[in-house]
């Protein structure tokens, strides 16, 4: 059984991860060329290393320690899923809140968690003011077929932070209006 929850900053800690498994073995990603998107083949082996792990945890408690989100999924007491949302508005009347993570474990992608855990961002996020969530995502095809098929869309206003530091991902948004969609 699956259970959700708000992660609390005292459990973050490399630890946290040792059952959760990133690997992403990806064939093809969206680029842009000549201002339309294709499909490229562009393989590669996507998995995080201890290094990463460290860097992961500092980033969501430093989340946290903003008054940001940070929620899991987890299966007999292990973490295998989770999404993070910075909680600083910006973007003008887009009123944009980042998105900042969310990843399922290897073994559960397609079960729905992911759609759970987006479900529970777009409702912190819509609660705190925001008109939009802001995904700057990875381009594998499998990633963008995930958040189109969620309604996401290219962002109308790129952050240029995002777009430096992760060129080859689309940007995206999703508009969270009223309700509890």
């Amino acid at each position: 059984m699956i259970q959700y929850r708000d992660v609390s900053q005292e459990e973050l800690c490399p630890a946290l991860f040792a059952a959760f498994t990133r690997r992403q073995n990806v064939t093809k990603c969206w680029r842009r060329e000549h201002g339309a998107w294709v499909i490229k083949d562009a393989p590669f082996l996507d998995d995080w290393s201890a290094e990463d792990v460290q860097t992961l945890t500092a980033c969501l408690k430093n989340t946290l320690a903003t008054g940001g989100f940070v929620h899991a999924a987890f299966v007999d007491g292990a973490l295998k899923g989770f999404v993070s949302v910075e909680s600083a508005l910006f973007g003008g009347e887009h009123r944009y809140m980042d998105l900042s993570s969310i990843h399922v474990s290897e073994e559960l992608r397609g079960s729905g968690v992911g759609t759970a855990l987006f479900t529970a961002a777009k409702n912190w996020a819509r609660a705190k003011g925001a008109g939009k969530l802001y995904i700057s995502a990875h381009s594998a095809v499998e990633t963008q077929a995930f958040y189109r098929n969620l309604g996401c869309v290219d962002a109308a206003v790129c952050d240029p932070r995002h777009v430096e530091a992760e060129p080859f991902d689309c940007q995206l948004e999703f508009a969270l209006g009223g309700g509890s969609a």
